[in-house]
């Protein structure tokens, strides 16, 4: 029997736990401060559970101590320090934080201790950089890569006609940290919220993209010199989000109001974060398109693949909890039975990605749970 633990008990993290629940082979824990969120786990499967603040990097070493895999749902501020302790701890751990930090930086632990770790293992990045991964390996040269995605209620509702799938303090990050991009060889910065286009796609209709840090590990690891990630909200989204940036009301820094020290981000946040909850039972879609090309046998080529997910009312589970969290346990899954192609390190999902037969493993996985990936060679 393989024992994993999965840190975190929030729309995700709940979600790969039940996945990897029902394997007949995995006995599954899970992890989380929140007693409250930790019994609606149990509720909804054969789990058990842990009360404990993973903040605390020796309480988290004691945690995962017994495990053969960990799987990390963690917000992202605590994304870094925590996969620290866990490759410290010489775990094996697939992890979706959308951390700040360089994850790669953490190499030398996991190489000491023995540990594998897959970092950024959801949709975009995740399914996005195994693609991408997979069409580098068969094009010489790789000439440029472009990734679109989001995550989106599917009825517009004034005045947002958003809701947040994960953490909205993610979704913020989203609107004020710069975008590094690859522009002829060299990472360009580019303001967040940037270079809107217009985007069609079948089922949806017409979405606008604007560039996002998306690309995070790409514009390190491979020698691609064009290569841009974007997020899609639909249309209107980013004016506002711009209106709302360059008011002041993204910032954290203190401002007296009153005589009271308030960060205008904090109040933003206790007014758009209930806006932008899904109510129970409300219906999301994510959405994906990577492109990447190049030449293939001296002749010009072009790798499309096209994502496009909705709610799973069967099982009362968001479509970006399906698309992010069925990745990583497919991974997962892949490292506790001894099937991952790359040994002791901090792996990046466009590593694995130029493995053959990593990538059709991982789409095989999501197929067989309902997330259905096109892909097109042209």
């Amino acid at each position: 029997m393989k024992r994993a633990v999965v840190l975190g008990s929030g729309m995700v993290g709940t979600t790969m736990a039940m996945d990897l629940a029902a394997e007949e082979d995995f006995d599954v824990t899970v992890a989380d401060v929140n007693r409250a969120a930790l019994d609606r786990v149990a509720a909804r499967g054969n789990v058990q559970t842990v009360e404990a603040n993973m903040a605390d990097a020796e309480t988290l070493k004691r945690v995962v101590a017994d495990f053969d895999v960990v799987v990390g749902a963690l917000p992202s501020a605590m994304g870094f320090d925590s996969l620290r302790a866990i490759l410290e701890a010489g775990k094996n751990v697939v992890d979706i934080s959308f951390m700040a930090e360089d994850a790669m930086e953490l190499t030398d632990v996991a190489k000491e201790t023995g540990a594998i770790a897959v970092t950024d293992c959801g949709v975009g990045p995740g399914i996005s950089n195994m693609m991408v991964g997979y069409a580098f390996s068969q094009l010489e040269p790789c000439e440029s890569i472009e990734i679109y995605v989001g995550g989106l209620p599917v009825e517009r509702r004034w005045p947002y006609e958003y809701k947040a799938a994960f953490a909205p303090s993610d979704v913020i990050e989203e609107y004020v940290r710069p975008a590094r991009i690859v522009e002829n060889g060299e990472v360009v910065v580019r303001e967040a919220l940037s270079e809107p286009e217009l985007i069609d796609f079948t089922g949806i209709g017409t979405l606008e993209a604007f560039n996002t840090d998306g690309l995070r590990s790409l514009a390190r690891t491979l020698p691609v010199p064009d290569m841009i990630e974007k997020t899609m909200r639909y249309p209107g989204h980013i004016d506002m989000m711009r209106v709302f940036r360059e008011t002041g009301l993204f910032s954290d820094v203190p401002i007296d109001v009153k005589g009271v020290q308030v960060r205008p981000v904090d109040v933003a946040s206790a007014l758009l974060f209930p806006k932008w909850q899904y109510e129970q039972g409300e219906a999301d879609l994510t959405v994906m398109r990577v492109i990447v090309r190049g030449q293939r046998d001296g002749k010009p080529t072009c790798y499309r693949w096209e994502l496009l997910d909705y709610y799973d009312a069967d099982t009362d589970t968001r479509s970006m909890s399906r698309t992010t969290g069925y990745p990583a346990t497919a991974v997962a899954k892949m490292i506790a039975r001894g099937q991952f192609p790359l040994g002791p390190g901090v792996w990046p999902p466009e590593f694995p990605g130029q493995e053959p037969g990593f990538l059709d493993k991982v789409l095989a996985e999501l197929d067989a749970r309902g997330v259905r990936c096109v892909g097109v060679v042209d």
